[in-house]
């Protein structure tokens, strides 16, 4: 049976101890009452096996089992590289 995991993609905002990188996604929504495009954010932890992820790196990761409290997503690839990397 396939599975369907998730896969988000966002910029790293912040390297948070060994492995680990805390990235921020972005989804636009309508707006129900005033139908315009509005911005949620959300921040996910993610595990970033060899630590190769920068600040500013966009990221795409793919969701696994629970590996802490607040980490269930794995690194999948580095989408693009941030400036100061």
């Amino acid at each position: 049976m396939a599975s369907h995991k998730r896969i988000i993609q966002g910029t790293v905002i912040k390297k948070a101890g060994d492995k680990t990188a805390t990235v921020l996604v972005e989804r636009r929504i309508m707006h129900p009452r005033y139908h315009k495009t509005v911005k949620r954010f959300k921040k996910y932890l993610i595990h970033d096996e060899r630590n190769e992820t920068n600040v500013g790196d966009v990221v795409s990761a793919i969701e696994c089992r629970p590996l802490s409290k607040r980490k269930s997503f794995r690194l999948k690839e580095i989408v693009t590289r941030g400036v100061g990397s």
